[in-house]
């Protein structure tokens, strides 16, 4: 929590936040993050607290991330694109204390409130952006909320370097989702880490096109505001949006999946804008093809391959560039930049190794072995979940359940991901959770869930599906009974029907589906 007070003492004049019209300097976004802690303690909340949030990228969101840390409290920041079912789940599990919600999601929040037993308070933020449909939910609104607050606050860090800062959920792959609890001195490692990998210089202007609830934006509201730098906030990712932004406001740096990438290189021509300067574009997810790479770059924009999980506070692993890749061919470049690399500076050990032995895989590149990392940068653990969390860190390192190979200059390419993930705009999809949405169909006797490659998402879910004898449905009507069920970005987005092939004890051969569902 250092780097506000220290940027806002020596740049109080410095714009940090810009909002549409809207522009913050440094000396008001300390007091307003201020203002939020003394307001929310007004209210009861107290250190070890949750206080949740369901927002875009609007300042409101940024400041929660200060304001409710300088309380000692816990950020929640729950996936916007949640259905009312597993929003409800998150603020019952976490003991949410206070739920500080945008209008625009009042559709998702109103039936998850509602179906708690003991509701949280709830603030709405009344965007002036946002004028679309969604009702006030709370007691206050925002912006009267903080304006109760003190803007001198007075706060302190908490004694002990382990205390929880924050708490962001993961699908995993079955069950009920797993609450991940960062603790301050991992997220200040990352913080630390994102401006050394980059690396970052003094001033950047952020662009968040990447959702802060995503790992608290991997890290990157407190790495901005370490080195004293501009958040240009952004509700929607819109390439009619961002081109202007970036002439405008200048902006250096900005994240996302590799959709963001995609929807950038689509963009018709009437939405492109020129810039004399070479934007910085960190990527994660499936490995950029040699064309995406070619077309960012005619844009302007330079592509960092990064890797990384909520279980790990965001990026752990990076593609260095060697000093020898810009003269390769762009085909021969793309390959290397598509690896997705080497540990972060701040990350203490990672390898790729047996999971059952711990021993490391030998470095050619062909060997396959599950990534596992150590240090102060990953998760202290699972929630209430202490068998989870066990078996999670077996043998001394977390393990990330992906499987890659070493080449031998020590970078690492994911080949496989070993619970089926699908890792579809940036989102981890769990094809077990779809494939209970499909059996709850009346006409589903088998299903599975595998991963497509698409060229806008990266993966899509593709379900296979035995139909009971006698009975009839079609792929449109299997998509919407799922779009009903789950939130739509986790539907299939196509449906094979036919026998499913399984083994002699009756399992799916998944591995057989995967290779038909890159053959569609």
């Amino acid at each position: 929590m250092s780097f506000l007070p220290r940027s806002a003492e020596i740049y109080p004049d410095r714009t940090a936040v810009i909002h549409g019209e809207r522009r913050y300097s440094y000396r008001q976004f300390y007091e307003r993050a201020r203002r939020l802690a003394s307001a929310l303690a007004g209210t009861g909340v107290k250190r070890g607290d949750t206080v949740s949030v369901m927002l875009p990228n609007v300042p409101a969101m940024v400041e929660a991330h200060y304001g409710v840390p300088m309380l000692g409290a816990v950020l929640n920041a729950i996936n916007t694109r949640l259905e009312a079912a597993t929003i409800a789940y998150i603020l019952q599990h976490a003991e949410a204390k206070v739920l500080i919600t945008d209008r625009e999601f009042a559709a998702q929040v109103g039936p998850a409130l509602a179906a708690l037993k003991k509701r949280p308070l709830v603030i709405d933020v009344d965007d002036e952006l946002y004028t679309g449909p969604g009702e006030r939910l709370g007691k206050f609104e925002y912006e009267a909320f903080i304006a109760k607050g003190d803007p001198n606050f007075a706060w302190s860090a908490p004694a002990d370097e382990s205390s929880a800062i924050a708490l962001n959920y993961t699908s995993g792959t079955t069950g009920n989702p797993k609450g991940v609890v960062y603790h301050h001195r991992g997220t200040f490692l990352e913080s630390v880490g994102n401006i050394m990998a980059w690396p970052m210089p003094p001033k950047p202007v952020y662009l968040w096109t990447l959702p802060m609830f995503h790992c608290n934006g991997w890290c990157f509201p407190w790495s901005v505001v370490a080195m004293s730098g501009t958040h240009v906030c952004l509700r929607k990712v819109d390439p009619a949006l961002i081109f202007p932004m970036i002439v405008e406001n200048g902006v250096t740096h900005m994240c996302g999946a590799p959709t963001v990438l995609t929807m950038l290189t689509s963009a018709p021509a009437q939405q492109l804008r020129r810039f004399n300067h070479v934007v910085e574009i960190q990527t994660g997810g499936s490995p950029p093809p040699a064309k995406v790479i070619e077309a960012m770059e005619q844009l302007g924009f330079r592509v960092t391959h990064i890797y990384g999980m909520t279980e790990l506070q965001g990026p752990s692993t990076y593609c260095a560039p060697q000093d020898d890749w810009s003269a390769l061919p762009l085909a021969e470049r793309a390959g290397f930049v598509a690896r997705q690399g080497v540990r972060y500076p701040v990350v203490e050990g990672q390898m790729v190794a047996d999971a059952k032995t711990m021993k490391p895989v030998p470095r050619d590149g062909q060997s396959i072995g599950e990534i596992m990392v150590r240090g102060n940068t990953v998760m202290l653990g699972y929630l209430k979940e202490p068998k989870a969390t066990a078996d999670a860190f077996r043998g001394g390192w977390m393990h990330t359940g992906d499987l890659a190979v070493e080449h031998p200059n020590g970078y690492v390419e994911i080949r496989d991901r070993a619970k089926d993930i699908i890792i579809s705009g940036g989102e981890n999809i769990s094809s077990v959770e779809v494939e209970i949405a499909l059996y709850k169909h009346p006409a589903v006797q088998l299903a599975a869930v595998v991963a497509r490659p698409d060229s806008k998402w990266g993966e899509t879910p593709c379900a296979f599906v035995q139909l009971k004898p006698g009975t009839q449905a079609t792929e449109e009507e299997i998509i919407t009974f799922c779009r009903d069920r789950l939130a739509h970005f986790k539907a299939p987005k196509s449906v094979v029907f036919g026998p499913l092939p399984t083994t002699a004890t009756g399992k799916v051969q998944k591995f057989t589906l995967r290779e038909r569902a890159r053959c569609l």
